[in-house]
């Protein structure tokens, strides 16, 4: 029926006739309830969609420490041994430099445990064996030095022989040409004597036969002087035979003492070479003593034995115990997809979620959010680590609510780095079509320090 009248006579019918179906025509109230419950969420849902709404980039991760020397470690044994005693239990905290675990030798050549002793007595043996080295070859080189000088006087000897010789071949055969002289005198004589003997007998036969004696005489004597000159260069060649012998006689007697003294610098050396070996042996059996006591790097909690038994034998380097260190730098782990990494710079905001935290988190309103704890980017790495993903080291926020003291570590954590501020329609219409966050400035890389940073 077409409401044209403004007069309306549904009243007046329903006083004058009880119509049960014109009763049932009404609007239902829940309806109109609905109705209105409708209209208002949609125009709180309009309103929301112009609110403003903090993109954000989620991600999964566990606790960590911020310096590798914070994160859990193994404690690993120097030397090979058997385990002798326990002195701390899982639990327990140590302080850097104490006793975790006491192993015994198991190597043969460390079992004697008179080692140290015995082998300072070789060392002091050694020792003397090699002054008695530097003493024969200080020995050895008097004794070449004063070969060198009796060789000089030998030399010298000889060249005054040698001199003397050379002066008494002179003086010879000086008197070989005046005997000559005097032989011509004595044979001219005679000639002229034995002429005049026989050609007239001018001359007496005595006074010839004086002539022919003297004659004889002269010959003779020419016959021992030219014996004596003989004799003297004779003697002049074995000096000079002798003055070149004696360079070579020394020559032999000073390489035989070199050789020598070569030999007992050699064996000195050997002596050195053994007496380092013996030192550098002591000092890794005082050392290797010294890792009988497996001691804590630093200071920390004992996590877990990893060899336990009394009796068991370890080998060199083996993981004995696990050790947390104390009072480490937190920082959250945080693995983001490739595609986020861009949008990531050094600084950003991100809130955390610990497992095992009662948490509300609104992702696009932090500022609404209960039990999230705030943190900034503080590493993001340069390769992938897992699944493609790039790991993001977050610290604490500074003049922020503290993280709780009963997290541990590898605990999982939920983070939302924080990006900038966008509309909310804008942000379901990027979710709806599948695209990635978006920056209103484009980061850039400081050349220094190769971190991100905003452009100005």
């Amino acid at each position: 029926m077409l409401n044209i009248s403004h007069q309306k006579v549904g009243k007046k019918v329903h006083e004058q006739f009880e119509l049960h179906s014109l009763n049932t025509l009404h609007t239902p109230r829940s309806a109109v309830i609905l109705k209105r419950w409708l209209i208002g969420i949609s125009i709180v849902l309009l309103i929301v969609m112009f609110l403003p709404w903090q993109q954000n980039i989620n991600g999964k991760g566990d606790l960590s420490a911020l310096a590798p020397q914070d994160r859990p470690q193994t404690v690993q044994n120097a030397i090979a041994g058997r385990i002798e005693k326990w002195v701390h239990k899982e639990g327990d905290f140590v302080k850097k430099g104490e006793t975790i675990i006491i192993i015994s030798e198991i190597k043969d050549d460390y079992f004697d445990p008179k080692l140290p002793q015995r082998l300072q007595e070789q060392l002091s043996a050694k020792q003397a064996a090699i002054e008695s080295y530097k003493a024969k070859i200080a020995a050895l080189s008097n004794q070449i030095a004063a070969l060198h000088k009796n060789q000089q006087f030998s030399l010298q000897k000889a060249r005054n022989k040698v001199t003397q010789g050379l002066a008494k071949v002179t003086a010879d055969s000086t008197d070989v040409v005046a005997e000559q002289v005097q032989l011509a005198i004595a044979q001219t004589r005679f000639n002229r004597g034995d002429d005049q003997y026989k050609n007239g007998g001018i001359i007496s036969l005595s006074e010839w036969e004086s002539r022919k004696l003297k004659l004889q005489e002269v010959k003779a004597k020419l016959v021992s002087y030219q014996n004596k000159q003989a004799i003297s260069k004779q003697e002049l060649i074995n000096a000079r035979i002798e003055l070149n012998s004696i360079n070579a006689d020394y020559a032999e007697k000073i390489s035989k003492a070199q050789s020598d003294q070569s030999s007992a610098y050699s064996s000195l050396a050997a002596g050195d070479y053994e007496l380092a070996q013996l030192t550098n042996k002591i000092a890794n059996v005082d050392i290797r003593r010294q890792q009988y006591h497996v001691k804590a790097p630093q200071d920390g909690y004992i996590v877990r034995a990893i060899k336990m038994g009394i009796g068991e034998t370890i080998k060199e380097g083996e993981s004995i115990v696990t050790l947390q260190p104390a009072n480490p730098q937190m920082a959250v782990e945080l693995f983001v997809k490739a595609m986020d990494v861009p949008l990531i710079q050094e600084g950003r905001e991100v809130r955390l979620q610990f497992e095992g935290f009662p948490a509300l988190q609104f992702s696009g309103w932090p500022s609404v959010s209960v039990g999230t704890f705030g943190g900034i980017v503080k590493v993001i790495d340069r390769v992938d680590s897992k699944n493609g993903e790039y790991r993001l080291l977050v610290v604490p926020k500074p003049n922020d609510e503290p993280w709780p003291h009963q997290l541990r570590m590898g605990s999982g954590v939920y983070g939302w780095v924080m990006l900038d501020n966008v509309s909310v329609w804008y942000e379901v219409w990027r979710q709806l079509n599948a695209f990635p966050p978006s920056l209103k400035e484009e980061p850039q890389e400081d050349e220094k320090s190769g971190s991100k940073e905003k452009k100005k």
